[in-house]
């Protein structure tokens, strides 16, 4: 089959020489499929089938490069070479051709190949047309069986690329949904983290939940669960509007997690038990990060604290210290569930966008422009002094009173009471007198 072949698949955009690929291999797989669509990557993830010898043809070229080399599967001849900006996997062909190593595939839109030497498009499922459509379809349903993280993928696939999934294949996926449990928990994850990333992906996990892939992973999700993640995307948009810094950190990724946002940590509190102790049990058994785990329960203990209308200056200050930088998600979560309580009990409908701008003013606005300037001394405490040039000037022994001290410290320069090192040191003296007299 001829194609226009798009610009992206052109060897000089690789990071290695066609000239080290032997012949016949092939291109397949997403960048194929993102090539035909016009989908550019900033990062390149290529993957190549070869007829014989992947792994030889792979070490070979990351040797050539000196790049970065991985066996990925001995057995199944699978490597990869990784590339300041891109990485290559190779793989050995499966079955007697390219044809059958094609109809082992997920999805038609995925078993699209490219020969680079000849410029030719190889598609024998007819994906091209699936892609001009914009429709998911499975190759069969004993592939999507085979390995059954399939059966998840398709619907990140479909969030992802904007896709719907052709109803065959998704009474497929619910037919074998129950397959998903053999599934190891940090695989299903990371299907979880691209749709929990961002709006487009709350449609599908809804899908996802109403066709029981999610139960067996989830078990506190309900449908309740959902409608919140969907007031979660419309807060995060409210938010992004009028505060596009706090925008721009719902974005940005947890430390140590794989593709999760911090806007994905406020839909995964709305996925799990609302008790913090609970959730903390349920995430680390799904294998979630210490940092996401963190992220979750501090954002569900700090809820309740962020319906109070007035806080006072010593409350924030606590506040921001526990909310740290779990801060976005918590506020984005508090302004959704907000918006939900009312509805949910049936007496009033949601509140219109007006509404909701209005209570965001009222009462998270004064807590987000503190966290947003980096001089705020209630959200961003400057210490005015050092645990060890208070011991030195009390003359008292290091111990837990040391850092009871410099919190107060801290309230009080946040309240205006103090300002200079001397002051704090002269009010930690008052302290430690009034804790004397007792």
């Amino acid at each position: 089959m001829h194609e226009s072949i798009p610009s992206t698949l052109a060897p000089e955009n690789w990071p290695f020489s066609l000239e080290l690929l032997p012949q016949p291999a092939y291109m397949v797989g997403g960048a194929v499929r993102d090539a035909i669509l016009g989908r550019t990557r900033e990062y390149l993830d290529l993957d190549f089938v070869i007829p014989s010898k992947a792994v030889k043809v792979a070490r070979a070229i990351a040797h050539h490069y000196k790049a970065g080399f991985v066996l990925l599967d001995a057995e199944r001849q699978i490597a990869r070479v990784v590339f300041p900006h891109a990485t290559a996997d190779f793989a050995q062909q499966e079955g007697d051709s390219l044809e059958v190593d094609l109809h082992r595939r997920d999805f038609t839109v995925n078993a699209i190949a490219y020969n680079p030497h000849t410029q030719e498009i190889i598609d024998p499922l007819q994906g091209y047309a699936d892609l001009q459509q914009g429709i998911l379809r499975m190759v069969s349903p004993a592939n999507l069986e085979d390995d059954p993280l399939r059966l998840m993928r398709g619907y990140r696939q479909a969030a992802q690329l904007g896709f719907t999934i052709e109803p065959a294949t998704q009474a497929a996926i619910r037919s074998l949904a129950s397959h998903i449990s053999k599934v190891a928990a940090e695989r299903v994850r990371v299907e979880i983290g691209y749709l929990l990333a961002n709006s487009q992906g709350t449609r599908w996990i809804t899908s996802a939940w109403e066709d029981g892939l999610l139960a067996p992973f989830f078990k506190n999700t309900t449908r309740e669960s959902l409608i919140k993640l969907a007031a979660v995307d419309n807060a995060a948009a409210l938010l992004t509007q009028n505060w596009q810094q706090l925008g721009a950190q719902l974005q940005e990724y947890v430390r140590d997690s794989i593709k999760t946002t911090w806007l994905g940590i406020a839909k995964l509190a709305c996925l799990v038990n609302p008790d913090p102790e609970l959730a903390e049990i349920e995430l680390h058994q799904l294998t979630y990060s210490r940092a996401e785990i963190r992220g979750v329960t501090t954002a569900l203990k700090l809820l309740p604290q962020l319906q109070v209308v007035d806080m006072s200056l010593r409350e924030q200050y606590f506040f921001f210290h526990d909310a740290d930088i779990v801060f976005p998600a918590t506020v984005v979560l508090a302004v959704a569930l907000d918006n939900l309580v009312e509805a949910m009990s049936g007496d009033k409908p949601l509140h219109t966008a007006v509404e909701t701008k209005a209570r965001c003013c009222l009462i998270w606005a004064p807590l987000i422009n503190r966290y947003l300037n980096p001089d705020d001394l209630v959200a961003h405490p400057t210490p005015l002094v050092s645990g060890k040039e208070l011991i030195i000037a009390l003359d008292i022994p290091a111990s837990p009173i040391i850092g009871q001290m410099l919190t107060e410290i801290g309230v009080a320069q946040a309240e205006g009471k103090v300002s200079t090192p001397t002051e704090a040191i002269a009010f930690a003296r008052q302290l430690q007198q009034r804790t004397a007299g007792k």
